[in-house]
């Protein structure tokens, strides 16, 4: 019996399984049926499709922790199977791009006609991001009740609650109480944050880190302003004091939350981030080279991150805590057909963080996606 689809590599990575080597993966259906990796790896069996790249990095399709997919009704919104998918990420976390008002919306024009996942974190703010001003601006936006409801109804579809306490989302309104809110709906709905911090000396990140429960997850965790979680070459106390607590870590890389000497100081120091994410929004929308998860990563890697440390981190990691191990971010038989193959660009470029400093790095791009068993993306080789 011939397989739908098989591609070959010359490596592999399932780190769900602690896989790594040359061979190939076969699907039928939207399943993978069969992964041969290393020394598992023998003749390939026949497929209606194959595709061949000997130079590529073959992985389980990427999951993007924090992105903006969006249709309408966000100011920070783009098309998922425009932007993320045929770039690899095949699983993608809008961060509160929909609030208790516009939930029922989002869920129908964007969860259920995108061909890429895409999972909640829903916003405190029971608009979303649907307003050009501060989200959370006003304290009736803050609607617990309303944001319990919205989730009750989603069930899995919404992983968890939206929060930044930032003086660009709060205004004038007092960000403790809105943390103190957010908190308020996880415990209710058992759901963790998706946090983003003060960057204010009047709401410090120690006071912040305290607060928060084990499974919140703090994002834009690179991020080189006065709350930033490295300072004179050192992790503070107060974040690895968070860590061994069961609190957890997103890059969140974003317009302004990447810094290369935060990013070196925290991997030289074993603090590497939970999760590798992107924070991609309309604003990248033709950045050269284009802002993505390959791109991200490949600046991690800049910074001293090992490839073996990255690329859990893209897939399994991520795949982990929103629930879906097993089904996505693995390449084992019985797993949904969702996968992607890198390359790494030959040419060793000058990489930017947020502030423009550089270092040198070599850029990964998807060079063919798979979702859901279907082809996406294959590029001439």
């Amino acid at each position: 019996m011939k397989h739908d689809l098989l591609i070959a590599a010359g490596r592999i990575e399932d780190p769900a399984r602690g896989l790594s080597g040359p061979g190939y993966v076969a699907t039928t259906g939207n399943r993978i049926a069969l992964s041969a990796i290393g020394s598992e790896a023998d003749e390939a069996p026949p497929a209606q499709q194959r595709l061949d790249y000997p130079d590529g990095l073959l992985l389980p399709g990427l999951v993007d922790m924090h992105a903006h997919p969006a249709i309408e009704d966000s100011k920070y919104g783009i098309d998922p199977d425009e932007h993320f998918l045929p770039r690899g990420a095949t699983t993608v976390m809008s961060q509160g791009d929909a609030g208790a008002r516009n939930w029922p919306r989002y869920r129908e024009r964007v969860i259920e006609r995108a061909r890429t996942r895409v999972r909640m974190a829903i916003n405190l703010s029971a608009s979303g991001e649907s307003s050009q001003g501060h989200s959370l601006g006003d304290l009736d936006e803050a609607d617990v009740n309303a944001c319990v409801d919205a989730i009750n109804d989603g069930g899995d579809l919404i992983w968890g609650v939206a929060i930044n306490v930032a003086e660009a989302v709060c205004g004038t309104c007092d960000p403790r109480e809105m943390l103190r809110r957010a908190i308020q709906v996880g415990e209710a709905t058992d759901r963790p944050l998706l946090v983003g911090t003060r960057h204010d000396e009047d709401f410090p990140l120690d006071e912040v880190l305290e607060q928060l429960r084990p499974g919140d997850v703090v994002t834009y965790c690179l991020h080189g302003l006065v709350d930033r979680i490295a300072r004179d070459g050192q992790v503070l106390d107060c974040v690895w004091q968070a860590r061994e607590r069961g609190v957890l870590f997103d890059t969140g890389h974003g317009m302004g939350s990447f810094d290369f000497e935060v990013a070196e100081t925290v991997t030289k120091e074993g603090f590497l981030p939970d999760t590798i994410s992107t924070d991609q929004y309309r604003r990248h929308v033709g950045s050269n080279p284009q802002h993505d998860l390959p791109l991200t990563v490949s600046k991690l890697l800049a910074a001293g991150m090992r490839e073996e440390d990255a690329w859990p981190r893209i897939t399994s990691r991520p795949a982990e805590l929103l629930g879906l191990a097993g089904e996505v971010g693995t390449l084992a038989p019985g797993a949904c057909a969702d996968l992607v193959v890198l390359t790494e660009g030959s040419e060793t470029v000058a990489l930017r963080d947020v502030s423009g400093n550089e270092r040198p790095g070599r850029i990964w791009r998807a060079a063919a996606v798979v979702r859901d068993g279907e082809v996406v993306r294959p590029l001439p080789r």
